[in-house]
């Protein structure tokens, strides 16, 4: 599929997407919500504006933005409490939606502090996850980067302050930090005390994509940046083992490497040597994955969306080579860093063969694919057209 054809491909389905969670149309009056799928949708919105150059599209953002932060920044229907979580007054929660966090848009209420865990259930229940409000966060810095309005980096920025306030602890003094991977509603208790994998080194990078942003906003001196966020998130990334084999943690390696690299060129990202760490586990998680061939198996068997997140990254290998190229000077010294990518660049036919088989209406037909539908569609319109993701510039 040629890119012209993808890009179409990727506005069929997220006009579909519009229409299907309420965001247009007629569904407006009861819209559908959900954090991390609207954080991608946010960055497709953006892309396809900025290819197209059809404003539908930078309206269709906004709106999206007011819609999660009205339903996702304040409490549930279904909750005894009302008004924004962050506590604040209907005018100020205005000005500043996001500083309480944003709920992930589940289902089920969260649990209370004092019931009964069930990891099942769990999974749907509502509450705040930290590698869900990093997406959001970078999805309202790209709004910024495209826009030139500086009010969705400051919004990013409330966030960035509030979560890590909430989600980072110290077990003891004098130890480093560490992070929780699920947290209540109002961020008061932990629903899921381990910690995300990749969740510091994703605040460590859409830390400083912010603060790299922070400096070009006019209003800088009155913004409080996240210097000592960033040395926090550097401390807990020490030492930490990156690789994993599933798909969707390998796509994420590699769109944050991709983030890396082109906040490292940019000078908003000092630690050069953390790229060539990132891509090794990359690396790693590919070989593993490979061997295991599990793109042989029938739809039924398969999660699209943690596929799509592998296509999706594999498409930052292809620019980030192109990246490295237009800047031999600044990547000189990263020695391993030409090895890493030629080897990543082998399974670049991973992703066609995952955008071409999620593609087939046959397996977008099957009951896996139909439980996580909106998910499915917004992250393979990313794989298809994936520049609004991706892209810092």
């Amino acid at each position: 599929m040629d890119e012209k054809e993808s890009l179409s491909r990727a506005g069929e389905i997220m006009g579909h997407f519009s229409l299907l969670t309420g965001l247009s149309g007629a569904g407006k009056t009861s819209p559908e919500r959900y954090l991390w799928t609207d954080a991608f949708a946010l960055c497709n919105f953006l892309g396809l504006y900025r290819l197209r150059n059809d404003d539908k599209y930078r309206r269709l953002a906004l709106d999206l933005v007011d819609q999660v932060h009205r339903i996702l920044g304040r409490h549930r229907g279904d909750d005894q409490r009302t008004g924004w979580i962050s506590g604040l007054s209907e005018e100020e929660g205005e000005l500043h939606p996001t500083k309480g966090g944003l709920r992930i848009g589940k289902e089920m209420n969260e649990r209370g502090p004092d019931d009964p865990f069930d990891e099942r259930l769990e999974w749907d229940r509502d509450g705040q996850y930290y590698h869900y409000l990093t997406k959001w966060m970078h999805g309202l810095n790209c709004l910024s980067r495209v826009t030139g309005d500086f009010i969705y980096n400051r919004w990013a920025l409330d966030l960035a302050k509030r979560a890590h306030a909430g989600f980072t602890y110290r077990p003891q003094p004098g130890v480093p930090k560490r992070m929780y991977w699920k947290m209540s509603i109002d961020l008061s208790y932990p629903l899921v005390k381990s910690m995300g994998q990749h969740d510091p080194l994703d605040g460590l990078i859409t830390y400083s994509q912010l603060e790299e942003t922070l400096h070009r906003d006019p209003d800088d001196l009155r913004q409080q940046g996240l210097l000592s966020e960033i040395t926090d998130m550097a401390q807990i990334c020490k030492g930490k083992d990156w690789a994993t084999d599933d798909p969707l943690g390998i796509g994420g390696l590699l769109s944050d490497g991709y983030r890396a690299a082109q906040l490292f060129v940019h000078g908003g990202f000092e630690r050069a040597d953390l790229l060539a760490v990132i891509l090794n586990s990359s690396l790693e998680g590919l070989r593993f994955y490979g061997r295991k061939n599990p793109l042989k198996l029938p739809a039924e068997y398969r999660l699209a969306f943690r596929e799509l997140g592998l296509s999706i990254g594999l498409r930052a290998v292809q620019r980030l080579k192109g990246l490295i190229r237009r800047n031999p000077v600044i990547f000189r010294g990263i020695d391993s860093l030409h090895g890493q990518v030629d080897s990543l660049t082998e399974y670049l036919p991973l992703g066609e063969m995952i955008e071409t088989f999620w593609l087939d209406p046959k397996n977008s037909k099957t009951d896996t694919f139909r439980e996580h539908r909106n998910i499915n569609m917004v992250m393979l319109a990313t794989s298809l057209a994936p520049d609004g993701y991706l892209m810092l510039d």
